[in-house]
């Protein structure tokens, strides 16, 4: 049975909208900015448009990636890294939860009111449920992290320290650029909606140009764009 194609009543050209929602979820770039920069490029779309592309297509497009690279994620039930961050969102603190694997890729993204140990037991069970169960976890000294890790049997995984855990609190800088460019969320579910979408976009593009030699990185570029831009291709 052959995938229905998601382009199908659009009249933009397929490549034209993997472009945009590309350029504005990879990139600290707000809606208005990408339409400047399209329009530079003699493509004339509104920021409306390319709100409506990104929602409808970013989660189309995170789902894609995570299907394809979820094979290569058993290294992952080595050492987790987990990790939260207040968010406002119109004025409440709300507090969004990260798994990180020990190399940087973004293994679940959630968001909760509250940072107690049922809003950390959800999140484990969450990450657990699509990922396994890791052998080592490492996390800060919040008590929630451990009621829940006893809670479901898995007290003895835990590790915390002082520098332990700068895997997990760098995973929330390209967020942090982001949410800037974007002037913050006005809802919770938008706010889950996109951190779902840009940490599987994260770790697409993260090639760690620090630790490549250029011409490993200029591959690792290619190899990336080249399967962003073989999503739901014909």
């Amino acid at each position: 049975m052959t995938k229905r194609n998601p382009f199908r009543y659009f009249k933009t050209s397929p490549e034209i909208i993997r472009l945009a929602v590309m350029m504005y979820i990879r990139f600290p770039l707000s809606l208005r900015n990408v339409e400047d920069l399209l329009h530079e490029r003699g493509i004339d779309i509104s920021h409306e448009t390319l709100r409506f592309w990104w929602q409808r297509f970013g989660p189309m497009f995170a789902s894609e990636i995570r299907k394809r690279r979820i094979q290569r994620l058993r290294s992952s039930l080595w050492r987790w890294h987990l990790d939260e961050v207040f968010v406002k969102i119109n004025g409440e603190i709300h507090y969004l939860w990260r798994a990180v694997d020990h190399e940087g890729e973004v293994l679940e993204s959630f968001v909760t009111k509250k940072r107690d140990t049922k809003a950390a037991l959800k999140f484990l069970r969450k990450a657990m449920r699509k990922h396994g169960r890791p052998e080592v976890i490492v996390t800060d000294r919040l008590r929630s992290y451990g009621a829940a890790l006893r809670e479901i049997g898995a007290a003895d995984c835990q590790e915390c320290g002082r520098w332990l855990n700068n895997r997990a609190e760098n995973s929330h800088l390209p967020f942090r650029r982001r949410e800037r460019a974007m002037a913050r969320f006005r809802r919770m579910r938008s706010l889950q909606q996109f951190v779902a979408v840009h940490a599987s976009v994260y770790n697409l593009f993260n090639t760690e140009r620090s630790l490549s030699f250029r011409a490993n990185f200029k591959l690792s570029c290619a190899a990336a764009l080249s399967e962003w831009r073989g999503l739901f291709a014909a």
